[in-house]
C-alpha cells in the first residue's frame, strides 16, 4: 500500500483528559509542519531536543528541527540511537539522559521523541526520568504508535527477564500524527502494525472491524484520508479507556486484548517477530479458547479470524506450550499464581478475568496450535 501524496481533508484533534494532565492528539496529512506551532502551544519551553533512531533520524529530523526552530525554540544537537527493540534498554536509557543532560536542557524544556514505539517508549521514559520529569511531545511515525504507543503515557525499556519491566506513566505535552510520514514505512511493517487496530476494533467498534475485514487497511484502496480517519478513531477509542484508568487499575487493562500469548510468542522469537503479529496471533488464540470454553460464540472467533487473515497477519502459533507459558510466567501481568487476561465475549465487549496459572495453560492448549484442526 502507498498513500497518496496530496492534502488529505481528515484531521482531527481528539481531547485526551487523564487525571495527570489533560492534552491534545493531532492526526492527519502534513502535520510534521505543524510540530513546532504544536509544542510551543502544549509545551511551551524555550530548547527542545530530537531523540530519534537511525532508521527515521534520516527522514524527518531535519523537517521536525525547521518546524521546531521556525517556532521560536532553540533546538539542540538530535540523540539518535540504532534502531530497533535492541537499543530499548538501560545502557541507550543511560546515554540518551546524558546526551539531554550535556545538551542542557531544563525542566520546563522539551523532548521531541520522534520515531515508531521503540522511540515512543525509551525517548518518553527519559523525559519522565530526566530532572525528574520534563515535557515531551510524542511525534510517531509508525502506525503502531499512532495508534497505540504514543497516546497514554506508557514508557518503559526493556530487562532480560521480560519486555517493558522498567518503566513510567509520563503523560505526553501533545502527540503529533502525520499520516504522510506512512508513505516511507515498508509494507511489512505497516502490515505488521494493523494486528493493533484490529485489536481496537474489536474492543469497541464492530463496525470498523467489519470494514477492515471487508476492505483492509494495509490494501491498495487505502488513502490519507482512510488512514487518517482509521488512525483517529483508534486514538479515541484507546482515549476513552485511558482517561477512565490511567494507571491500569482496572478498565485500562481490556488494552491488553491479545497481549499475555502475543507478549509471550514475541519474547520468544527473541523479538524478531513484529509486536503487532504477535498480538494478531494472540488475540486469535485467546478467542478460540474462549470459543472452545463457551466465553464467546464461534461467530464472533470467526469474525476476528477473518479480519486478521484478511490483512495477511498471523492467526496462531507453532511454538509448543511449555515454551509459551515459561514466558507467560515472567509477564507483569503476572500476580503471584494468577495471570489477568483478557477475553472476547462478543465484539465490542471484552471481559477482564484473573486465572490462575494452571487454567492459563489449559487456554493455551485450547487456543494455540489448533489452527485448522
Amino acid at each position: 500500500m502507498t498513500l497518496e501524496n496530496k492534502q488529505c481533508a481528515e484531521k482531527s484533534v481528539i481531547h485526551v483528559d487523564t487525571s495527570s494532565r489533560p492534552y491534545d492528539v493531532h492526526v492527519g496529512a502534513g502535520n510534521l509542519c505543524q510540530l513546532g506551532a504544536i509544542a510551543r502551544a502544549s509545551a511551551g519551553g524555550a530548547r527542545c531536543c530530537v531523540i530519534s533512531e537511525t532508521n527515521v533520524a534520516p527522514l524527518y529530523a531535519d523537517a521536525a528541527e525547521k518546524s521546531l526552530a521556525a517556532a521560536g525554540y532553540d533546538v539542540a544537537e538530535r540523540l539518535v540511537f540504532a534502531a530497533g527493540e535492541g537499543s530499548k534498554r538501560l545502557p541507550v536509557l543511560a546515554d540518551l539522559l546524558e546526551g539531554l543532560a550535556a545538551r542542557e536542557l531544563g525542566r520546563a524544556d522539551v523532548v521531541i521523541a520522534l520515531g515508531g514505539g521503540v522511540t515512543g517508549d525509551i525517548a518518553g521514559l527519559a523525559a519522565a526520568l530526566y530532572l525528574r520529569g520534563c515535557e515531551v511531545v510524542q511525534v510517531p511515525t509508525s502506525l503502531l504508535a499512532m495508534v497505540d504507543s504514543s497516546v497514554g503515557g506508557k514508557t518503559a525499556v526493556d530487562l532480560a527477564a521480560g519486555k517493558n519491566l522498567v518503566g513510567a506513566f509520563w503523560q505526553p505535552a501533545a502527540v503529533v500524527a502525520d499520516v504522510r510520514c506512512l508513505s516511507t514505512v515498508s509494507p511489512a511493517l505497516l502490515t505488521d502494525s494493523c494486528g493493533e487496530v484490529i485489536k481496537h476494533a474489536v474492543l469497541d467498534d464492530a463496525a470498523l472491524l467489519d470494514e477492515l475485514a471487508r476492505s483492509p487497511l494495509n490494501g491498495p484502496e487505502t488513502d490519507e484520508s482512510r488512514m487518517a480517519r482509521v488512525v483517529a478513531r483508534n486514538v479515541s477509542i484507546k482515549r476513552d479507556v485511558v482517561a477512565a484508568d490511567e494507571r491500569e487499575s482496572g478498565l485500562r487493562q481490556t488494552l491488553n486484548l491479545g497481549h499475555t500469548i502475543g507478549h509471550a510468542i514475541e519474547a520468544a522469537s527473541d523479538f524478531s517477530l513484529g509486536h503487532g503479529s504477535c498480538v494478531a496471533a494472540g488475540l486469535c488464540c485467546m478467542a478460540r479458547a474462549s470459543e472452545r470454553r463457551g466465553w464467546c460464540s464461534p461467530q464472533t472467533c470467526e469474525r476476528i479470524e477473518r479480519c486478521v487473515i484478511a490483512h495477511g497477519l498471523p492467526a496462531d502459533t507453532e511454538l509448543s506450550h511449555d515454551v509459551l507459558m515459561g514466558y507467560v510466567a515472567h509477564d507483569k501481568k503476572r500476580h503471584g499464581a494468577t495471570v489477568s487476561i483478557v477475553v472476547p465475549e462478543e465484539i465490542a465487549r471484552v471481559r477482564l478475568r484473573t486465572v490462575s496459572l494452571e487454567e492459563l495453560a489449559q487456554l493455551v492448549e485450547l487456543g494455540c496450535g489448533v489452527r485448522g484442526a
